[in-house]
């Protein structure tokens, strides 16, 4: 079939994405850009997409000529930790997703939802079409605790929602590990990608676990943790664990976890000291050591977003400095994740960039490469190479002369399928 040039020009957020409908599997020849390899960008003059995947030749003559004009080619950017991708999500599916994939976000993690809501969606994701996506379902967690007093005034005060969304579907309580093997098969039953537990203030477990006053501000027994990384390892699921203080991180990098979710300081409670907050460097080399991966959702532990240089902005900022530097220097993974159901992973990412602590070509690792990695760490992505995944952006500049240019993308490959406008 005689080769067909394709110009894209791309103006982002102004256009509604929809995919070509050539046949799967076409053979894609890309010619004249520099491509990411980790350190820089290369230039390279040929490329190739057979089967979905990167190659470095062709078999047969190409069904697609593709000009990058001198672009500059990164793998797809991942979303490690949000909420919005449901059924019923407050923005809408549909407009979650095409805005995700306007970003260039091609892969994204839930962590914790409820069942019913992840099989509503099913259709609308994990395809070459649409996002990728993993779930955990039924996150562990103590009577009392977070998210159980999320999902009580959801169920008090919005019809959508019944005494069935709660124990055993959005979470499940545990406090002791007899419960957690009499509750262990009915979780397996709801097919989770992954596991979530829940460490608050775990500091003071025994101070909180009885007292109501503490309702949300709860989990589990930091001893009780271990015990649950153990059986999930077992039934060969990652865990990833929902941390506030230093102390949680502590706890959590103990057990073992594969993720802690948020960075100590994400929403600093008034009258707790910021210093509680604080990541200790032993923890930070331990959790290096372990290969745990640090989701940030930092950002929207600022008070004003609109006045970072606010007093109070200032002292949680130089807080968040504090931990990624030192997360940083004892070579911890790091993952982008924002945790905003009406937000985007672009809010996050501008804020990092905003912290000054990663260089532009560390943070766009750290967006292109890490966090995909993260969610789907036994697939070949997130690496130009050949074998695998053929999936890519083209962007305008060069991201790690002006990072700015991580939003001009002209060209969304995924999986071997070219996006196009209309």
């Amino acid at each position: 079939m005689k080769a067909i040039i394709i110009t894209i020009t791309i103006i982002l957020l102004k256009c509604i994405i929809v995919f070509c409908q050539n046949a799967p599997y076409q053979i894609i020849e890309l010619q004249n850009g520099y491509w990411f390899d980790g350190k820089g960008f290369t230039k390279r003059a040929t490329t190739y997409i057979l089967d979905g995947k990167f190659s470095s030749k062709a078999t047969e003559k190409p069904d697609t000529l593709i000009d990058l004009a001198e672009k500059y080619v990164i793998p797809p950017f991942g979303e490690a930790h949000n909420h919005n991708i449901e059924q019923g999500s407050i923005l809408g599916e549909d407009v979650v997703i095409q805005q995700y994939l306007r970003l260039g976000v091609f892969y994204l993690k839930n962590p914790n939802i409820l069942p019913r809501l992840r099989d509503g969606i099913a259709s609308k994701i994990n395809t070459p079409e649409s996002l990728d996506v993993i779930f955990a379902t039924g996150g562990f967690t103590i009577f009392g605790g977070h998210p159980w007093a999320m999902m009580q005034r959801n169920i008090r005060l919005n019809p959508n929602f019944t005494i069935a969304d709660g124990e055993g579907a959005f979470y499940n309580t545990i406090e002791s590990e007899a419960e957690l093997d009499a509750k262990w098969d009915k979780f397996l039953a709801t097919k989770p990608d992954f596991v979530k537990t829940y460490l608050l203030y775990s500091e003071e477990f025994e101070q909180r676990k009885a007292d109501t006053t503490y309702n949300g501000w709860k989990g589990l027994n930091p001893e009780l943790l271990k015990v649950i990384v153990k059986k999930a390892h077992t039934s060969g699921l990652r865990v990833s664990c929902h941390i506030e203080t230093g102390m949680d991180f502590h706890y959590a990098v103990l057990a073992g976890v594969d993720e802690i979710n948020h960075m100590p300081g994400f929403r600093p409670q008034n009258g707790i000291p910021l210093s509680r907050y604080l990541i200790q460097e032993k923890d930070a080399v331990m959790a290096a050591r372990k290969d745990i991966t640090i989701v940030t959702t930092l950002e929207r532990g600022v008070p004003n977003r609109n006045d970072y240089a606010d007093s109070i902005n200032r002292s949680i900022i130089n807080l968040h400095k504090t931990n990624l530097k030192l997360l940083k220097n004892a070579g911890v993974t790091l993952a982008i994740g924002c945790d905003m159901y009406r937000g985007f992973t672009e809010s996050e990412v501008n804020y990092l960039h905003y912290l000054q602590v990663f260089s532009n070509l560390e943070l766009l690792k750290l967006w292109c490469e890490n966090t995909p990695k993260a969610i789907f760490p036994k697939r070949k992505i997130a690496t130009l190479k050949p074998g695998y995944e053929g999936s890519l952006l083209a962007l305008e500049g060069n991201p790690s002369a002006d990072f700015q240019n991580v939003k001009r993308i002209s060209l969304r490959i995924k999986q071997g399928l070219v996006m196009k406008n209309e």
